[in-house]
């Protein structure tokens, strides 16, 4: 076990392995969230090429062009079949065909190796045979030059062509100077690259137990939190039930307590009418008698004989009218009293409804404390079921050999971290070799179009137009020099440049196209995917390689999809036909302990009763009480009238005015007399009388209100009762058992939830095999193909392009030396009307070698600056 564990932990190191998706972990809404931990990797799985990314992609658009076919995915399958046997057998036409196919494929590569071949075979060849055709004075090799009238026009072509052809070989160069410097870094870079992908899979091994821990830790917070709603049974259970019964009883509650309320203002109303009324008649009476004495002393002193003269009978006459308003308005006799129905309240009142209603609220609001006094032995079954389950889930996660694997593979790791740093100074040696080599080539290629560059700068600004071939100067002949030294260089290291090139690129191309751009599209993987292909008796090889059973479907790509995506070990290398953790991790029956015991979680609630025999009689008896058959309106009648038939005040104004009118004497002394005890009975005996009519009539409008259809109101009140009491005894069971069963749900569900995360987070988060394919696209994307290959093929871009561009370089600037070196002799032109033409035996063109005849002809030249 802990051997296939280490397998799948380091395949990323020597393997290709693919990714793919993962089912997600929905957290139950309510219920405990859980994170597993995961490490941050430091390795990046893209590689950008930076500033030289362009010159790369100039490469293989190249590579496309000559290499347009797409990856051979059935044509490699059958040579991994035939084990790359290219041998042919005109017996076996498969063979044929097969090595027809592959150079089809090839075509384009075997064309630019086979052109390559011809130059490295033909330049040294050609060179050869044009040096002995130089030595013989032949192929341009005598120092003579043909003057001709278009000599200036094929000069400046040849140099402009010559310049133009330098430049682009310049640009050659620049790309194999910089590829070079690329190799140089590599050895760095893979270095560093190699050491974060260590550093990863070392992270991966020690991220391992930590997430171990935290799985464990999960449990101790779910049991936390299911210790919690057990401890708190009475809010989270009785709490349930009481909210489920409130909303039924609390308004029928509150109907009964507003009736005590009205109970109560009804007695006190009564009260006060009664005590009003009694007020009412003690204070009209004695207002009656004062006023009564009041009138009898006015008419007395009317009646004297101090009222039959003139003036003041007239006054006495406007006096006399009015006398007989001046009394009581009231008569209390004829108001019924209210004793029977204040006696009939007051016995009401005596059975205290609201002390009635308060036990209602009381046997619904200890609810929870019964609960949790009938589940105290059962609550501490289930949290020894649960310290039991802790146990089980730790012994399940031991079970798995993580320890030993993290062992194994930190070992491997260790041992290969090792075994990189011995070697690495051999690739840092061989890396320098390698430079060395690259920067000798571009510097021969530079050497060359050196030569070249100085003979057209020396030849451009040395030549003079009206020197003649043999007068030419020194810095234009060594500008001529300069250019068949370049071409003599040629010659000699262009047929070794493009060996190195042809290697390289039939190297680097098939390199690009059968493995980096494969592997970069996948293509790759679905050929190492192949039923019975890399061995004849497995149908999955990498099932069979590290399952040891090749029937089980697991592909590189879908491992390497599956790690890509941070899938962990467990899912992505199906290990579930290995060490089935859903079988050992039964939810079912690890729960089952914990269902077991709160299926003894049994909650009785005795029926409850809101209000009792005592309650409902006392608002029967009120609602037959006889307040609502008083007659209020009588009581209002006689509330609304004043205390007295006439204002006393205004009376006594009146009276006093008229008494002033008449002469001095004791007619008008009486008279101002019975003014002030008006206005003394006014004050004394009318505030009292109107303010037991405002309380009567305040007492009789309360009365009236809380009167109106009384009856009817305590029906109502008691039919809701009767409704609510009859929920109460016929639901409150099915409520009790309902929010017990829910209750055990929740506290099952916690570590349900609990459960179906570890079995997630193992199988699927766990030991994420990301480092691995990191270490996969380390090593062919970033090292083979990033670091070895793009430079490799960018040099024998560059190179092979200056080298190519050495032919043309050549022809050109063998011909444009013959304009710049200073010639052994020339062609001159003869005057025809005075010497005759003496060249005949020469030609006929006009033009003959001064040598031969000795003498020079100053015709056509120009004089000797030297």
């Amino acid at each position: 076990m802990a051997l296939i564990f280490s397998a799948l932990l380091l395949l990323g190191l020597c393997g290709e392995i693919t990714s793919g998706g993962q089912p997600a972990f929905d957290n139950t809404p309510g219920a405990l969230n859980y994170e597993l931990p995961t490490a941050e990797y430091e390795t990046q799985d893209t590689f950008n090429a930076g500033i030289v990314g362009p010159l790369y992609q100039m490469v293989h658009i190249f590579l496309n062009v000559v290499q347009p076919n797409d990856f051979p995915l059935d044509l490699i399958k059958k040579l991994l079949q035939k084990k790359f046997d290219f041998s042919v057998d005109s017996k076996e036409p498969e063979n044929i065909v097969l090595a027809l196919k592959v150079a089809f494929y090839e075509i384009g590569v075997l064309i630019c190796a086979i052109l390559g071949l011809l130059f490295i075979i033909l330049m040294p060849l050609v060179g050869f045979f044009f040096c002995m055709c130089r030595c013989c004075n032949k192929c341009g090799g005598e120092m003579h030059q043909r003057q001709k009238q278009n000599e200036p026009c094929r000069r400046k072509c040849l140099g402009t062509s010559l310049l133009v052809i330098c430049l682009l070989m310049s640009l050659g160069i620049v790309f194999g100077f910089v590829a070079n410097q690329q190799t140089r870094t590599r050895t760095k870079k893979t270095q560093k690259l190699a050491e974060s992908n260590f550093r990863d899979l070392q992270t991966l091994l020690t991220e391992t137990p930590k997430q171990i821990d935290y799985i464990l830790e999960q449990y101790t917070n779910t049991k936390n939190k299911a210790f919690s709603d057990l401890d708190g049974i009475d809010s989270v259970l009785g709490g349930r039930i009481r909210d489920q019964l409130k909303p039924k009883v609390t308004p029928v509650l509150e109907e009964i307590k507003a009736m005590a309320t009205a109970i109560k203002q009804t007695k006190d109303a009564l009260q006060n009418m009664n005590s009003s009324l009694k007020s009412l008649q003690d204070a009209s009476t004695q207002l009656s008698t004062n006023l009564t004495s009041v009138r009898n002393s006015i008419e007395n002193s009317l009646n004297s004989s101090d009222c039959a003269s003139d003036p003041a009978s007239k006054i006495c006459d406007s006096i006399r009218p009015g006398l007989s308003s001046l009394g009581s308005n009231h008569d209390s006799s004829q108001l019924p009293s209210v004793d029977r129905e204040l006696n009939a309240v007051n016995d009401v009142d005596r059975t205290d409804l609201e002390s009635l209603v308060k036990r209602g609220y009381m046997s619904i609001d200890e609810i929870p404390n019964i609960i949790q006094n009938q589940t105290v032995d059962v609550i501490k079954d289930v949290k020894e079921a649960l310290d039991s389950l802790s146990s089980n889930v730790k012994n399940i996660s031991q079970s798995i050999p993580i320890e030993e694997v993290l062992f194994q593979v930190s070992h491997y790791l260790n041992d290969s971290n090792k075994y990189f740093h011995q070697e690495l100074p051999k690739m840092e040696e061989y890396d320098s070799y390698w430079w060395l080599g690259g920067l000798i080539v571009c510097f021969l290629l530079t050497l060359i179009v050196t030569f070249f560059f100085l003979g057209l700068l020396c030849g451009v600004y040395g030549y003079d137009k009206h020197a003649t071939p043999t007068r030419r100067g020194c810095v234009s002949n060594t500008g001529g020099i300069f250019l068949m030294a370049g071409v003599g260089f040629s010659f000699l290291f262009c047929w070794i440049l493009m060996i190195l090139v042809v290697l390289t690129f039939v190297v680097g191309a098939n390199v690009e196209k059968l493995l980096c751009e494969p592997y970069e599209n996948k293509k790759l993987l679905q050929v190492l995917d192949t039923p019975y292909l890399l061995k004849e008796q497995w149908q999955f090889y990498l099932s069979g390689m590290l399952l040891n059973n090749p029937d089980i479907n697991m592909t590189f790509e879908q491992v390497y999809r599956d790690c890509k995506r941070g899938r962990g070990v467990y899912a992505a290398f199906q290990l579930e036909n290995v060490f089935n953790i859903s079988e050992n991790f039964n939810i079912e029956k690890l729960s089952e302990n914990i269902g077991q015991e709160l299926e003894n979680l049994k909650v009785n609630i005795d029926s409850i009763e809101l209000l009792n025999s005592t309650g409902r009689k006392s608002l029967e008896d009120f609602a037959h009480s006889g307040i609502d058959t008083i007659n209020y309106s009588v009581y209002l009648e006689e509330a609304e009238k004043s205390p007295t038939k006439v204002d006393l005040l205004t009376f006594a104004s009146s009276l006093e005015e008229k008494a002033n009118q008449l002469p001095e004497g004791k007619l008008k002394q009486a008279l101002l007399t019975d003014v002030q005890n008006i206005r003394a009975i006014h004050q004394q005996h009318v505030p009292p009388v109107q303010q037991s009519l405002n309380t009567l009539k305040q007492s009789v409008w309360t009365l009236e209100q809380t009167s109106n259809k009384l009856p009817d109101k305590v029906k109502k009140v008691l039919d809701s009762l009767d409704s609510a009491q009859h929920f109460l005894t016929n639901n409150i069971s099915s409520i009790v058992i309902g929010e017990t069963k829910k209750f055990g749900r929740t506290i099952i569900g916690y570590f349900e939830h609990y459960l179906r995360w570890v079995l997630y987070a193992i199988t699927e988060k766990m030991t994420s095999c990301k480092p691995m394919t990191t270490v996969m696209d380390s090593a062919v994307n970033g090292v083979l193909c990033g670091y070895v290959t793009d430079p490799l093929n960018l040099f024998w871009f560059g190179i092979g392009k200056a080298t190519v561009l050495l032919l043309p370089a050549v022809i050109i600037a063998i011909k444009l030396a013959k304009y710049y070196r200073r010639m052994d002799s020339e062609d001159v032109y003869d005057d025809v009307e005075t010497v005759p033409m003496k060249n005949l035996e020469n030609g006929s063109n006009g033009y003959h070698k001064d040598h031969l005849y000795g003498v020079h002809n100053p015709v056509m030249t120009s004089p000797s600056r030297y």
